[in-house]
């Protein structure tokens, strides 16, 4: 019986954290802006009321908005990298701010149940305690480290494109078309190959088509791929279009540099192959093979000295 109450008293407090980090930003003015989101969406979106993962997005982002323990500046930072991931909805950073909340709030539940149940520690209720502020913390902290994979996961994908988007750039641009129309034409092209170089080059291709500032787009796409031979590329782009010269040889260099940047990766992980091989040869095959070897005479020896 006491186990019941201890549990009950451990969801109770959880209950009360998760309320409190919840109604702790609901001010007046996020109210209001709520109000006026949910209106928008009503007006201009009537027929999504039957889409669950929408309106599941929805509820989340309303407990991320209202998550008193990220600031400003930690969700500029968070939205840079939900950009360098592929995410640039208005709502990403909320969203991903009320997944933290409710991870945490799953691995305490999960907590609460599975811990009683280990000898020697379920029957404290300040271990109880511990694992479940302890389980809340990693919950929190699991949205974040399945986004730094995903934006690896999206940055070596395009880095092993971007050599032949450079080679496209330099046919379209050597064929005469402007940068705006090679980079949507390279954009056409890679869209089966690297969608979300595709993706990039689209959204800059339009920003360069509707606005003005060149350089600030061009900037944009690199903030938002995260990479260093993205920002060569932008830099060779920029200054070409300030000073006037010819971009084709400048793109036609950084292509023959990324693919050798390229095989000089390959090379070391070929390098590194050996010493990752030590291990596993020492584990599973040197055994082996000294029991294949040795085997036979261990049998004889057992049977000479059993007679």
């Amino acid at each position: 019986m006491s186990d019941v109450w201890f549990n009950l008293v451990l969801v109770a407090l959880l209950a009360a954290v998760t309320l409190w980090l919840i109604l702790r930003g609901a001010s007046a003015r996020s109210r209001i802006a709520q109000r006026v989101r949910h209106a928008i969406a009503q007006t201009s979106a009537p027929n999504q009321g039957h889409n669950v993962p929408k309106q599941l997005a929805h509820k989340v982002a309303t407990i991320g908005e209202r998550m008193p323990i990220i600031d400003a500046a930690e969700r500029g930072k968070l939205a840079s990298r939900l950009a360098n991931a592929g995410f640039r909805e208005k709502r990403a950073v909320s969203i991903l701010a009320g997944l933290k909340i409710v991870c945490g709030a799953c691995f305490a539940l999960s907590a609460i149940v599975v811990v009683p149940h280990i000898p020697r520690i379920g029957g404290y209720f300040v271990m109880r305690a511990l694992a479940m502020a302890g389980a809340f913390v990693v919950g929190m902290m699991l949205p974040e480290i399945a986004l730094g994979f995903a934006i690896k996961r999206r940055q070596r994908a395009i880095s092993l494109a971007l050599p032949d988007a450079l080679d496209l750039l330099v046919i379209c641009t050597n064929a005469g078309n402007s940068l705006v129309v090679a980079i949507k034409r390279v954009a056409a092209e890679l869209r089966t190959i690297c969608p979300a170089l595709a993706d990039e080059f689209s959204v800059t291709a339009d920003e360069l088509q509707i606005g003005g500032d060149s350089a600030g787009a061009l900037n944009a796409m690199a903030a938002r791929i995260g990479l260093t031979s993205m920002r060569a590329l932008v830099t060779t782009l920029v200054q070409s279009q300030q000073y006037g010269t010819p971009i084709t040889h400048s793109l036609r260099m950084l292509s023959r540099t990324e693919r050798s940047m390229q095989i000089i990766a390959l090379e070391e992980k070929a390098a590194k192959l050996a010493p990752k091989m030590t291990l596993p040869m020492m584990l599973f095959i040197m055994p082996t093979v000294a029991l294949i070897a040795a085997g036979p005479a261990v049998i004889r020896l057992i049977a000479v000295f059993h007679h």
